[in-house]
């Protein structure tokens, strides 16, 4: 991974665990592409911003969520495409038992800013 593509990845990590933080569903749903495609903790598949701030609206309000990205790996696909998969580990500060889940993003440029277009989160368990 390049150092450009490093520092967006870390960019928007810091941005979308600072909103996860607040279950702030407005500022996740700014990280997204106007035309994201969203695969969050349920089967159903979120459209757009205004789905992933649904999918966020509609989450258990936790009194202290936290987020944490490790394993992070990114390859840029082209000029203006970020190809990103990780680990992370979501602390509910005992409200519901810890979740850990493979994320993968695709990031891409839209009206010169970096947004995600694609979101998708899986069990980190063998389903086979």
């Amino acid at each position: 991974m390049s150092t450009d593509a490093d520092t967006i990845v870390s960019a928007i990590i810091a941005k979308w665990c600072a909103g996860f933080a607040k279950l702030d569903a407005a500022a996740l749903s700014s990280l997204y592409a106007s035309n994201a495609f969203f695969f969050g903790s349920n089967p159903k598949l979120y459209r757009g911003r205004d789905g992933v701030a649904d999918y966020f609206n509609g989450l258990p309000r936790w009194r202290k969520p936290s987020a944490a990205f490790s394993e992070v790996r990114a390859a840029e696909v082209g000029s203006d495409i970020i190809n990103t998969a990780a680990t992370v580990s979501f602390d509910l500060a005992g409200e519901r038992p810890d979740l850990v889940v493979k994320m993968s993003w695709v990031i891409m440029r839209e009206d010169g800013d970096w947004k995600i277009v694609n979101h998708h989160a899986s069990s980190q368990a063998p389903l086979i």
